[in-house]
């Protein structure tokens, strides 16, 4: 088995492939976006372990303190991503991966590790069941089905910040929080943004850009949470077609 990962740092970020799905030779604006992200980042502690390689393989995970999602806890680490698609899968990469970060938190002295689910598994989040397998299990829930999933070293347990827990804003109007962690939020975002300007649907765009706005988000959030006449979606990223479901409602 090839184990030649990688962990990206400030002095290698600018030159390595960030292994998410988008391929191109041409700057990117969303991988861009996610440089600068994880450049910050990095330097509170995010991982971002990848396997050498230009393909989708790798892990991020962070301190929950400084990880950007409404969920609050003692010592733990907040897994954002675990993925891998494509060749590569079925070599036990992804296994690999969930090792190396349950290591560094043992080595680390965390209390465990944490990462957003939900009952149904959704689009753009980490295969639940595969974390179960290593002894994640539910120890918070939302109204709207989502899950947070927690391997507890010693007893304690984080949970979704009551905020997190409203699922309801005042605006009517479509409303997206994102922030820049994933490379597919710009093209997403514009995709949206030409729809709703063409269809004449009002529509609020917010960035979360700091660690404050993050925790006090009213919805669950990975990187990314829909809003409409004031009830909260998904955190699922929208194509055209998912949009004009939601909007249909």
């Amino acid at each position: 088995m090839n184990t030649d990962f990688i962990n990206l740092t400030t002095e290698n970020l600018a030159d390595e492939h960030l292994c998410c799905i988008i391929r191109s030779k041409k700057l990117h604006p969303g991988v861009e976006a996610k440089r600068q992200w994880l450049s910050d980042r990095i330097k509170e502690g995010h991982v971002f372990r990848k396997l050498n390689v230009k393909g989708c393989v790798f892990i991020e995970y962070a301190p929950l303190e400084t990880a950007w999602v409404p969920i609050v806890g003692d010592n733990y680490y907040y897994v954002y991503c675990l993925w891998v698609t494509g060749t590569p899968k079925g070599n036990g990469y992804g296994r690999e991966l969930m090792e190396y970060c349950l290591t560094d938190a043992k080595a680390k002295g965390k209390s465990g590790v944490c990462m957003l689910g939900a009952k149904k598994q959704k689009s753009w989040l980490s295969n639940q069941s595969f974390a179960k397998k290593f002894g994640f299990e539910v120890v918070d829930t939302t109204k709207d089905g989502y899950e947070l999933l927690a391997l507890s070293f010693d007893g304690t347990t984080p949970e979704f910040a009551p905020n997190a827990k409203t699922s309801k804003i005042e605006s009517q109007d479509l409303t997206i929080y994102y922030d820049m962690q994933c490379p597919y939020i710009c093209q997403y975002i514009e995709t949206i943004r030409q729809y709703c300007e063409v269809n004449e649907v009002s529509a609020s765009f917010i960035q979360v850009d700091t660690l404050q706005k993050a925790k006090e988000l009213p919805c669950v959030f990975n990187n990314w949470g829909v809003f409409y006449k004031g009830s909260f979606e998904t955190v699922n990223l929208l194509n055209e077609d998912y949009l004009k479901r939601i909007l249909k409602k």
